[in-house]
């Protein structure tokens, strides 16, 4: 991917973010999993955070994205888990509790992509995604 560029600023920042739901439940498999997959999409298109290489497993979410410098990133995560838990509640009530609307755990991971190159992190995602998948064909 080139450096993007704003004004007189040029820049490639590039973040790898792993995050659970609360207490790490296996929830996401199935609808579940395709519509947990599609929200973080369409919440990253409108923050102008191009996705990398991203897998939904069914116990946390692994994201390699390139976030916009005008954007930090736990302005970005708490945009990402707050809309996209309301947006997931509103189309699987059956997760939610009547009182409670919490979806994610209140932390994250996040480390910055330049130690290690994008390739080893994409091929770190997909083995994620693969196991992830194995495991929700067993549980079936």
């Amino acid at each position: 991917m080139d450096d993007q560029s704003i004004s007189h600023t040029r820049w490639k920042c590039q973040y790898h973010i792993v995050f659970i739901p609360k207490y790490r439940r296996k929830v996401m498999y199935g609808k579940v999993r395709t519509d947990v997959r599609e929200i973080i999409k369409t919440l990253c298109r409108y923050k102008k955070v191009e996705i990398i290489e991203g897998a939904v497993c069914v116990d946390h979410v692994h994201l390699c994205v390139s976030i916009p410098l005008k954007i930090a990133i736990s302005e970005f995560m708490g945009y990402l888990k707050g809309k996209s838990a309301l947006m997931i509640f509103d189309k699987h009530p059956e997760l939610g509790n009547k009182f409670k609307r919490d979806f994610w755990a209140r932390g994250y991971y996040v480390s910055t992509i330049g130690n290690v190159d994008e390739a080893t992190i994409r091929n770190y995602i997909k083995e994620q995604e693969e196991e992830s998948y194995k495991e929700s064909r067993s549980l079936k």
